[in-house]
């Protein structure tokens, strides 16, 4: 194997133990790009799925006029220089009164870049359960739930998000994932793309480089933002796209930092993507023809490395990506 193959494979296992990469190229980009601001081009939200030893959620009592009274997991919007993390720890400390530490990212859901929501699965580290006499503008107070106990929502939104927790601590369906802290202007999508062939061997697609590295996918605000990967198949095997299975399985991994605000305040999504043919045939051992300069399958020749791509394709054992747009 090559010294090129031999950086590409390391590459890919890095990607794969959900660790992080520079983003120093994009090889799809609708046109002018310019870096995302918390905010005003950008919302995320924070929000901690919290549950003790009795199987009871945190949940905090809201004290925003519009939904005063209500309860809800403790969660908000990300304020500038903070990392995804910190976020969801001030959050909390702020509604609830207790300290936490994340466990892992449950799921993350979108509505375009405009709108991205971090949901954590947490654990409490600390501090004292904010009482009534406590109450401030962040909340009124905050409770253990049983989830059966009558409790007036804010929004039965919160209920998928808590069963999540439930599961993943009844059976984690995919390794602890959080997110890396490191620098990305922009929301954009690393691919790691595969294709896999009856008999058995498996191609990954590369970027247009001079170094071995996968692709990056640059998102809009009028798509969800895995659509990038469906832009930059569309652009770099025109002919063929419409007759391909395309599937976003999940995200490897996330990077952020926020530490200097428009400027970082972008999002590097790791997705896992695979791309099959529609029908059967003699094209259907060979990956699709590429059309777009620079852009190449690699043929991974690592059996170990195969063997961990294919289980995470056959597992499903990745971060999910909830798509709310409308």
């Amino acid at each position: 194997m090559g010294s090129a193959a031999l950086i590409l494979e390391d590459t890919v296992e890095k990607i794969l133990n959900g660790d992080g990469l520079e983003v120093k190229e994009f090889d799809s980009a609708p046109g002018q790009v310019k870096p995302v601001v918390l905010r005003k081009t950008v919302c995320y939200i924070v929000c901690a799925v919290i549950i003790n030893a009795k199987n009871e959620v945190l949940m905090m009592q809201e004290a925003k006029p519009e939904c005063y009274g209500c309860w809800y997991l403790p969660a908000g919007r990300m304020e500038e220089t903070e990392s995804i993390v910190e976020a969801m720890r001030r959050e909390v400390k702020e509604e609830t009164g207790l300290d936490c530490q994340p466990i892992t990212l449950l799921l993350v859901q979108e509505q375009g870049q405009q709108w991205i929501r971090f949901v954590f699965l947490a654990e409490v580290a600390g501090g004292s359960i904010k009482t009534e006499a406590e109450a401030d503008a962040e909340s009124l107070q905050a409770q253990w739930w049983d989830r059966e106990s009558p409790l007036p929502l804010r929004s039965r939104d919160i209920l998928c998000l808590i069963d999540a927790g439930l599961k993943y601590r009844e059976k984690p369906g995919f390794p602890p994932a959080l997110p890396v802290e490191m620098p990305c202007h922009l929301i954009c999508q690393r691919l790691l793309l595969t294709f896999s062939s009856p008999d058995g061997d498996l191609w990954v697609l590369l970027g247009s480089s001079e170094e071995p590295r996968l692709p990056v996918a640059v998102s809009v605000e009028s798509r969800t933002v895995t659509w990038a990967s469906h832009r930059l198949l569309k652009e770099c095997m025109p002919s063929s796209y419409h007759q391909l299975v395309v599937k976003s399985w999940g995200i490897l991994g996330l990077q952020h930092s926020g530490r200097v605000p428009g400027e970082t305040d972008g999002v590097c999504f790791n997705m896992l993507v695979s791309v099959e043919h529609a029908t059967e045939g003699p094209e259907a051992s060979q990956p699709p023809l590429l059309e777009s300069p620079g852009i190449q399958w690699h043929k991974v020749e690592s059996v170990q490395l195969r063997d961990r791509i294919r289980e995470r394709l056959a597992s499903g054992s990745l971060l999910p990506v909830h798509s709310l747009y409308c």
